[in-house]
């Protein structure tokens, strides 16, 4: 790589090597590529080590650049889209929706899902976890609620634990006609487990979706998606409804 000297501009330093790196990342490097360590970036712009940290962050913030522990800075995947607030409704697992089963147990959910699903305190019900990989990284987790009265057929089904007991939980619930959904999304912070399950560091801003899935009057299923507060952008349409959508050219939020 060649050396660029930074111009005198009106605005902050950083911002502009923000910029100037920016560019950089479109034209030479591919996703998950390390960058070189900082020693050497600062000696290629010509600037002191504290301005390209200031940089590195805000593109970190933006999204842009991803800092893992033992591997270093990398370039970070495009973000991912899900809608949220989009009038076309569909059961988790149906066509491609981007996540994958991973098991399901049954167990006694918290208070407060027990409360909008109706069910008794110490009821049971069927906790179905799912993952959303893009670019070989973890960028979601999801757990999915269900009651045993919105698959009553799945005793049936010789299938205990797992993946498998996890993709029969999703094709009974799809046998319900699915009336609507209604989501919420609010700015979170990564519990332990999430955030080794999302390759991030413990209080990491997240995103977290909520979705009851609604049949025959009631909450048929309650969803809630934990996203990395990187690899989403929100935007508000002209109908009010809320989308993360895929950001193609990974502006900031």
């Amino acid at each position: 790589m060649g050396t660029t000297q930074l111009e005198t501009v009106p605005e902050p330093k950083y911002w502009h090597l923000r910029t100037v790196l920016s560019e950089a990342l479109e034209s030479e490097f591919s996703v998950g590529e390390i960058l070189p360590n900082e020693r050497d970036l600062a000696a290629r712009f010509g600037v002191a080590r504290a301005t390209l940290r200031q940089a590195l962050e805000q593109l970190e913030l933006e999204g842009r650049l991803q800092r893992r522990r033992g591997v270093g800075t990398t370039v970070a995947p495009p973000r991912v889209g899900v809608a949220v607030g989009t009038e076309q409704h569909a059961w988790p697992g149906v066509g491609e929706d981007g996540w994958q089963a991973t098991d399901s147990a049954l167990a006694v959910p918290p208070a407060t899902v027990a409360d909008a699903l109706v069910t008794g305190a110490e009821d049971p019900v069927h906790i179905v976890r799912r993952s959303r990989v893009t670019h070989g990284q973890p960028v979601a987790a999801e757990l999915l609620y269900v009651p045993q009265s919105s698959v009553p057929d799945l005793s049936a089904i010789d299938a205990p634990s797992g993946a498998a007991r996890a993709r029969a939980v999703l094709r009974e619930l799809q046998r319900l006609e699915l009336e609507g959904q209604e989501s919420a999304v609010e700015l979170g912070s990564a519990r332990a487990d999430e955030a080794r399950e999302l390759d991030r560091l413990t209080g990491a801003p997240v995103l977290v979706v909520t979705t009851r899935y609604l049949a025959h009057g009631r909450t048929a299923a309650l969803s809630v998606a934990t996203y990395r507060a990187d690899t989403c952008r929100l935007t508000f349409g002209d109908t009010g409804g809320v989308e993360i959508h895929q950001d193609p050219e990974r502006r900031a939020s």
